[in-house]
């Protein structure tokens, strides 16, 4: 299942001093030229303040009464592709009824978003140490996308698809850990033959859940 695609605004022409009342408009075309540059390079660093403040139509000062430095506006942007990544992960388990399945394709959207927004994802789960703690405000809704995969672990356990014998909240890491693993590897060795990418995470996603399962047969 692929994730919903970004419609960040298109850049503005050179404009003047913002009128009272227009900082936040302000800052949200910052943040949604940000974004688009981040899509259309596939590259962190190619995101420069200078090219953001192009984009908009302001200069690069303007830019920085709104955000401290480049590393802040980049987790603000990604606090926007939380909110995405995580509905995406819900309409994707929503789609079935069947709670092991919900989980299966709860982890194929995973990937998905991940393929598709790989610097985003880099952002989001693979930063350096320290860096996410340091804008833990900005990635709370990923702590929310965790919560509701231990959620439907804690349903597959109640419909006795799953064995009663597992905490949910071990049975989430344990499913992340897979997910999280094949799409880094997936973003960072994109030249390894993998054969085919679909197949790969179905199959890996249903070696995860027989782990799990009450009757693994």
């Amino acid at each position: 299942m692929n994730a919903p695609s970004f419609h960040p605004s298109t850049p503005g022409a050179a404009r003047t001093r913002a009128r009272r009342g227009e900082g936040e408009l302000l800052r949200d075309e910052i943040l949604s030229a940000a974004e688009r540059l981040l899509i259309e390079t596939g590259d962190e660093d190619a995101v420069s303040i200078r090219a953001i403040a192009d984009a908009v139509g302001v200069t690069s000062p303007s830019i920085y009464l709104h955000f401290p430095d480049k590393e802040t506006l980049l987790f603000a942007v990604c606090e926007r592709q939380f909110a995405i990544f995580r509905d995406a992960l819900d309409t994707a388990a929503g789609t079935t009824d069947d709670p092991v399945e919900a989980l299966e394709r709860r982890a194929e959207a995973y990937v998905s978003f991940g393929l598709e927004h790989p610097e985003a994802y880099r952002i989001m789960f693979m930063a350096r140490a320290g860096l996410v703690e340091k804008h833990a405000e900005a990635v709370k809704t990923g702590a929310g996308a965790f919560a509701d995969l231990v959620e439907d672990v804690e349903r597959a356990i109640e419909a006795g698809a799953l064995r009663d014998d597992i905490d949910p909240h071990r049975a989430g890491i344990f499913l992340w850990t897979g997910v999280h693993g094949i799409t880094s590897l997936l973003i960072s060795a994109p030249h390894f033959p993998w054969g085919d990418r679909d197949e790969l995470v179905r199959e890996l996603c249903a070696l995860k859940m027989r782990a799990l399962r009450r009757d693994p047969g």
